[in-house]
């Protein structure tokens, strides 16, 4: 993912966690289910935006530096 695609999800992760909750308090009103079984949901969403969002991250300087020694085999055991 690009750097644009961090800003995107960051961008959209408000949005989507605000019709997730709509969309609970829906099914609380019309359906059989109470919100008080279905606001895990809400942790489920936000666990992905945010697993995406660090997918679609930069890599750090730091990062680049582990990556680097990572495939110099000079590891000791």
């Amino acid at each position: 993912m690009s750097a644009n695609s961090y800003e995107v999800m960051q961008a959209i992760r408000g949005p989507i966690l605000l019709i997730t909750l709509g969309t609970l308090v829906a099914i609380d009103y019309f359906g059989p289910y109470r919100f008080s079984r279905t606001w895990p949901i809400l942790i489920i969403v936000f666990g992905i935006l945010k697993l995406l969002e660090r997918l679609g991250a930069r890599p750090t300087q730091q990062q680049q530096q582990y990556d680097q020694t990572a495939g110099s085999g000079d590891h000791v055991i």
